[in-house]
């Protein structure tokens, strides 16, 4: 299956727990297309120490980890390893510098996102966004689009001292959501999402248009591939309708 198959496409998700009362939702590669303004500021940096520019398709790779992996990563091909980590510190401050500028710039909202956090919100469920990109850029986007006004709860990768796939976003987000994550649902675009969302003990699911760390989505172990954020909606009203 493709990223751009139809809706009818994918099977249905089967969730096996109780009713679904909660929802955690990634930000970079399932509410919005942010790869562009990741390459724009990685190009920003990459200028200013002399090293040879990225593309959109080698930051797609790397995205979806956090900040520090996303440096090391595309100093790794530039720098021999010690260089590298000798540019790390420099090239980081750098790179969150030029980001500020251009957050959002180059930036899209996928296809019924708003339409999906608005049918998730009126079928009663408590919504948080949890990613790793720092918390005041994914603040500042958020708000860009309209969407921050959705969500209860917004944790960047800086927000706790672990990241996804780490479990402790996601059972801080429980906690302050007061759901239990037997009765939330991670709906990402990555195995680090699925992988977070699992290891807390909640249901996941997994939209195709991401980036999934270059890895095909099909790789990712989750309840089912839902083509958007209202095709969620629609999946956990429906398993919401048959279940006490």
């Amino acid at each position: 299956m493709s990223a751009s198959a139809t809706p009818s496409a994918y099977a249905a998700p089967r969730f096996t727990g109780p009713r679904l009362l909660g929802a955690i939702i990634d930000l970079d590669g399932t509410m919005i297309d942010t790869a562009d303004d990741f390459t724009a500021g990685l190009n920003g940096m990459l200028a200013q120490i002399d090293a040879a520019e990225t593309s959109r398709e080698e930051v797609m790779g790397y995205v979806g980890k956090g900040s520090e992996h996303l440096i090391r990563s595309v100093l790794a091909p530039r720098f021999e390893a010690a260089h590298a980590q000798d540019r790390f510190d420099e090239a980081l401050a750098i790179y969150q510098e030029e980001y500020a500028k251009i957050n959002g710039r180059h930036t899209r909202l996928y296809p019924e996102v708003e339409a999906g956090l608005k049918a998730l919100r009126e079928a009663g469920l408590r919504l948080a966004c949890v990613t790793n990109k720092p918390h005041r850029f994914a603040v500042e986007l958020l708000q860009q689009y309209g969407l921050l006004s959705y969500f209860e709860l917004v944790l960047g990768g800086d927000s706790l001292p672990r990241k996804k796939p780490d479990p402790l976003p996601m059972l801080t987000a429980c906690a302050e959501l007061k759901v239990s994550p037997e009765a939330t649902v991670a709906i990402g675009d990555s195995e680090n999402d699925a992988l977070a969302g699992r290891a807390a003990g909640m249901a996941t699911l997994t939209v195709p248009y991401g980036y999934n760390h270059g890895q095909s989505v099909q790789t990712i172990k989750s309840d089912g591939i839902v083509a958007s954020l209202l095709e969620a909606a629609k999946a956990i009203a429906t398993h919401n309708s048959t279940t006490s």
